[in-house]
């Protein structure tokens, strides 16, 4: 342990910070008041901490261990509670689970420990805050994200990302002439794309690409002279496959319109051999739990750390994924409790 830096934080104060953080909104792009109420947190307990030129909470210290998370919450007003449940006190608000949960439960454990600690902003929408952390710092020995996973389970693996946008154009025409249009054209290019990614035959979600249409816009242009569709696309990429071959793909199952590729994530798998991934497992079992090795379906940050930096990382956090994003997001405070107790453990097994 860097002892020159950990200090000694009460299970009460670790839980206000958790509910003050969640009484601040923060979705992407407003993170403003949170990242200053986490500054002030690390301050408050006489370690260095500022915030960076696009926003991230950055507290460094011991690089052993880089413990970061996102800042920022999808946008919703869930009132900030705490209730009852089977026993438990759980708290109710935006960003208990994704990631609000997580993020203060390193802090706390930063804290604690004395290693490094970095709060991104932008994770739900383009990332900012992640693709300047590994552009402006050097490589820490060993990453550790943060987002759900339950705090008995570790996440390995990620997909990757890419999106796309297509265009199609036809002059305006009388509505009884049997030609297709530019909504026709667009609809049947995802028919086809639709097609040459069918859903996984056994359900293996992970290891297939998915293709998902994320907006759709159509109709005649202003000048009253043509007919324009538009679809906005993402594809996730399972490891072991790669942008270009998506990218082929889609390209050949165009017969009109055109594409136009944007952005590009890579996909991320980490071994569970690790020594990362075995510190989590020590920590989970001296906590009680039956630790869980876990693959996610989505994207997070973890990716663009783990194609910037050649170093063992892997993802964590309390809180049930199930509850991202979703009007009943809740948190059990023994769950938070027992990560930050976890979070602990691998960091003094990592220094």
């Amino acid at each position: 342990m860097s002892t020159s830096m950990a200090t000694q934080i009460s299970d009460g104060v670790a839980r206000e910070l958790l509910e003050s953080m969640v009484s601040i909104p923060s979705p992407s792009g407003e993170e403003m008041a949170a990242a200053e109420r986490l500054r002030n947190f690390f301050q408050a307990h006489d370690r260095d901490a500022y915030i960076d030129e696009v926003g991230n909470v950055r507290a460094p210290a011991d690089d052993s261990v880089l413990l970061t998370s996102h800042i920022d919450t999808v946008p919703g007003d869930i009132p900030v509670r705490i209730e009852q449940e089977d026993g438990e006190d759980v708290l109710w608000g935006r960003g208990t689970v994704d990631a609000t949960g997580p993020l203060c439960a390193m802090a706390v454990a930063a804290v604690r420990t004395g290693v490094s600690f970095v709060g991104v902003v932008g994770e739900e929408s383009d990332s900012r805050g992640a693709r300047f952390l590994v552009e402006d710092r050097e490589e820490p020995e060993a990453v550790i994200n943060g987002e759900p996973s339950g705090w008995d389970g570790v996440t390995l693996g990620y997909r990757g990302f890419l999106t796309a946008k297509y265009t199609a154009h036809t002059d305006s025409a009388h509505t009884s002439r049997p030609e297709p249009n530019a909504i026709q054209d667009a609809m049947a290019w995802w028919g086809r794309i639709e097609a040459a990614f069918p859903p996984a035959a056994d359900g293996e979600v992970f290891d297939s690409v998915t293709a998902k249409p994320v907006s759709i816009d159509g109709g005649v242009t202003d000048d009253g002279l043509a007919y324009e569709s538009t679809i906005d696309a993402q594809f996730r990429i399972p490891p072991g496959a790669d942008a270009e071959g998506i990218q082929e793909t889609v390209e050949d199952a165009l017969e009109t319109g055109t594409i136009e590729w944007d952005d590009h994530i890579p996909p991320v798998m980490a071994s569970p051999r690790s020594e990362v991934a075995r510190a989590f497992r020590v920590a989970i079992r001296r906590r009680g739990g039956d630790p869980r090795l876990l693959r996610k379906t989505g994207t997070a940050d973890v990716n663009l750390y783990a194609a910037a930096w050649d170093c063992p990382m892997a993802t964590y956090g309390p809180g049930d994924s199930a509850l991202d994003h979703a009007p009943d997001e809740r948190l059990a405070l023994s769950d938070y409790d027992n990560a930050i107790a976890v979070l602990e453990t691998v960091s003094d097994e990592l220094q």
